[in-house]
């Protein structure tokens, strides 16, 4: 079995919500460039920027709006709505605006989504601003997005070194595992070796249920188990890490790297010294390079990106 890192060589492609793009498109005239603290890494994406409430022809400047009902979900079921300020119902409008972005992002092939949390339209975990209050989430453009599966990353996990390496590790397995094919028990196995440190680091308690019951499988899975096997993995790809699990799975990985090579990473720290958020995403980033010159598996991030002209330069 080839236990080298996973390659994902297509560039991947993000959704993201225009404003956070610097689109002056928010109802007040505004919009934030947050792709500026990403530096290099910002080239190494796709990105297709919409703005639901836009494309429901609201217009700049606009009514800031808000949701009438217990959730963005409420509007898409038909018993919540959205009005603006001046208590104009514009439920239809933004639904429309809602689809209309939505299409954008399926012709472009996004499966990932850069959303603006606080938003009445994309945000998933709040729909306010306003004193820290959370408002009525998901959003409508956010209820939308979360109940199809997609991976959404919250605009300022851009600006947090160690939440933005979280989220690109998790995001290139998600891509990944979406467009393998699995076909049999060995392909599931072979994904599983790979996948199964990360899943464990998320949610050991069900990783490790889910290795018992790969174990006991006696035969050929058919299509319907393939798939849930890998919505269960991308659904757990969705949700944060937290920095002492990432921490201690760096440990655990860099030990088996110098067993594997008898050689040493110069920057890597033993898991109880203190160091900033910034030292341990630089730790990652030299583990994950390092892994890959000397082709040992990296199980914290079973999966990079890697064009092919790289990795052809890569093999000179």
């Amino acid at each position: 079995m080839d236990k080298g890192p996973l390659l994902y060589t297509e560039k991947p492609v993000l959704g993201i919500s225009a404003c956070c793009m610097g689109s002056p498109v928010r109802y007040n005239g505004k919009g934030w460039n947050m792709l500026d603290n990403l530096g290099r890494d910002k080239s190494s994406f796709i990105w297709v920027p919409v703005c639901p409430e836009l494309f429901s022809g609201l217009g700049v400047p606009r009514d800031p709006i808000h949701i009438a009902g217990e959730s963005g979900k409420d509007v898409w079921d038909g018993t919540g709505r959205v009005i603006g300020r001046s208590r104009s119902d514009v439920t239809s409008d933004v639904i429309e605006g809602c689809n209309i972005g939505a299409k954008i992002l399926e012709k472009s092939k996004v499966k990932a989504f850069v959303y603006l949390d606080g938003s009445p339209s994309c945000g998933v975990y709040r729909t306010s601003l306003k004193n820290k209050r959370i408002g009525k989430p998901p959003g409508v453009f956010g209820a939308h997005l979360f109940e199809r599966g997609y991976f959404l990353i919250p605009v300022l996990d851009l600006q947090s070194p160690l939440k933005w390496w979280d989220c690109k590790r998790r995001l290139l397995a998600f891509l990944w595992i979406d467009s393998a094919e699995i076909k049999n028990k060995r392909d599931i196995y072979e994904v599983w070796y790979r996948y199964k440190f990360i899943c464990q680091e998320l949610d050991e308690p069900w990783a490790r249920e889910k290795g018992n019951e790969l174990a006991n499988l006696d035969h050929d899975p058919d299509e319907e188990y393939i798939e849930f096997f890998k919505k269960e993995i991308m659904d757990l790809l969705r949700k944060p890490s937290k920095t002492n699990k990432i921490i201690n799975s760096l440990w655990k990985n860099y030990s088996y790297y110098r067993r594997k090579t008898g050689e040493t990473i110069q920057g890597i720290l033993e898991p109880d010294t203190k160091r900033n958020i910034t030292t341990v995403a630089r730790e990652l980033s030299l583990m994950e390079r390092a892994s890959y010159d000397k082709e040992v598996f990296f199980g914290t991030a079973p999966v990079i990106y890697r064009d092919v002209k790289r990795i052809e330069k890569d093999r000179i």
